[in-house]
């Protein structure tokens, strides 16, 4: 589906997922998270995530403060610095995020209502500092382990998962290569392949075999919530999972996954497509 809609977001409710996130940077007025938080009545909503960039702190922090009065505790403000070859000025990432922070403080939204999209050790240190934790993106549930040694006990840590519902592997990866061959061309995310124990030959091209397996989780309901629950295992409070393609039946997958979990969806949730 190319939009999230308020249809979606009730069905992934009814599922008994515990939130929604917000892919395709989010702006600052978060007008699409306000709607689908008006049509819900529990589900949380977060965004995976804001770009630091392209939002303006202080517009942010206004809107933060318009949905948290109408809609206490449900929203999740996860925000970032995006890809250094989209975003020309895009220069000393880790200090631009601190002063985006001490906007977001000075206008008083709560460190606990942030997560930051953190891969490298730098940033992971400041998202333990001045968020609740961190939502990594594309990686796997040793690196979950390694974060959850970096942040300690308290954090959230809330990695996203991709899946595709497709027991033939020979398309499921394909479905998984043309997911993830944009991201194989993004010096940030390959950075954090090759720190999870990835070589060169495995990010080479569209991606090794090895590659694909490890970061997109392919195959029956099972295997998918297989995938989920090894991030939890590993340490997570939670699984961001991203069904694909991205124009398939979602809701479809979900609730095959959904079934495996026994329902256990607080500890999940989806993002946008």
């Amino acid at each position: 589906m190319k939009d999230t809609t308020p249809a979606l977001a009730r069905a992934v409710e009814e599922l008994g997922y515990g939130t929604i996130w917000l892919g395709a940077s989010p702006g600052s007025t978060l007008r699409r998270a306000e709607d689908l938080l008006d049509a819900t009545t529990r589900l949380q909503v977060a965004t995976g995530i804001v770009n630091i960039w392209r939002s303006d702190a202080a517009e942010l922090a206004d809107s933060y403060h318009r949905i948290e009065e109408r809609h206490p505790g449900r929203l999740l403000l996860g925000i970032g610095t995006g890809h250094r070859e989209a975003i020309l000025e895009r220069e000393r990432p880790l200090e631009a995020m601190a002063r985006y922070l001490d906007v977001l403080d000075e206008q008083g939204v709560p460190a606990g209502a942030l997560v930051l999209s953190a891969l490298g050790p730098r940033m992971l240190e400041l998202a333990a500092e001045r968020s609740a934790g961190t939502h990594p993106y594309l990686t796997i549930p040793s690196q979950t382990r390694e974060m959850r040694e970096v942040l300690g006990p308290q954090a959230l840590i809330a990695p996203e998962q991709t899946v595709v519902l497709d027991p033939d592997p020979d398309s499921a990866r394909r479905i998984a290569r043309a997911f993830l061959s944009h991201y194989l061309r993004l010096e940030n995310y390959t950075r954090t392949m090759l720190r999870g124990g990835f070589t060169a030959e495995d990010i080479a091209g569209d991606g090794s075999d090895r590659l694909i397996d490890a970061i997109v989780a392919h195959g029956d309901a099972s295997v998918l919530a297989a995938a989920t629950w090894a991030h939890l295992d590993a340490g997570a409070d939670h699984v961001c999972v991203q069904v694909q393609p991205a124009g398939s039946d979602i809701v479809r997958a979900l609730t095959a996954i959904a079934v495996e979990l026994a329902l256990v969806a607080p500890h999940a949730g989806t993002p946008a497509p």
